[in-house]
């Protein structure tokens, strides 16, 4: 009985760390922004190519897990008879389990809903009486992006610097769309600022105002 609960903590634990580790790739970005240490949001971008096995590995050790909780437990003579385990802490109880479960469905999913902890900060607003020619565009191709979550992080940082007017980023294009005042700021500083974040800017494409 106590193996079977040594086995059932260890899926446990497995499962919980396994589920970080398949969803750090956006996880890192956010805990960047609170932290104000946004160069380390690319850090573990290396680790979406492993997302669907890491998934498949969670699922499958938190499933053990919960076969070993399950299964009738036998007396230890050889009756055959089924027994009422004795009362356990609350981390080996089902309670604690379907916590647990919860939470790596969580870390799991946790890249289709990243982008909602960023703030929705409109980038700094530019007089409408602008001519048009002092307004352009630019796209920008940006490697290392996964999920919503980095591209709000993009986003968030370009729209930090003054001249930018709309960002709009992609992970699954793979670029940012930015709309800028080319009279306080050039396409070199944007491309700087996305570089800081940790993501690299590998091609600009001028596509007017």
């Amino acid at each position: 009985m106590e193996t079977t609960d040594k086995r059932t903590n260890a899926a446990v634990i497995t499962g919980v760390l396994t589920a970080i580790t398949a969803s750090l790739c956006c996880i890192t970005p956010v805990l960047a922004m609170l932290a104000g240490t946004s160069g380390l949001a690319a850090s573990f971008a290396w680790i979406e190519p492993l997302r669907p096995w890491l998934i498949a590995f969670t699922i499958a050790v938190l499933a053990l897990a919960w076969y070993l909780k399950l299964r009738p437990v036998k007396a230890a003579d050889d009756c055959g008879c089924e027994v009422e385990p004795g009362r356990k802490p609350f981390t080996q109880s089902k309670t604690f389990l379907a916590i647990v479960t919860v939470f790596a469905i969580a870390m799991l999913a946790f890249p289709y809903y990243s982008y909602k902890f960023y703030p929705t900060k409109d980038a700094k607003e530019i007089s409408s009486m602008m001519p048009a020619p002092m307004t352009k565009q630019i796209n920008l191709n940006i490697q290392g992006m996964t999920c919503d979550g980095c591209a709000s992080h993009i986003e968030q940082a370009l729209k930090q610097e003054e001249g930018v007017m709309e960002v709009s980023a992609s992970y699954e294009k793979g670029k940012a769309i930015v709309k800028y005042d080319p009279t306080k700021i050039d396409v070199e500083k944007l491309s700087k600022a996305v570089d800081e974040t940790g993501y690299k800017v590998v091609g600009k494409e001028e596509t007017g105002g």
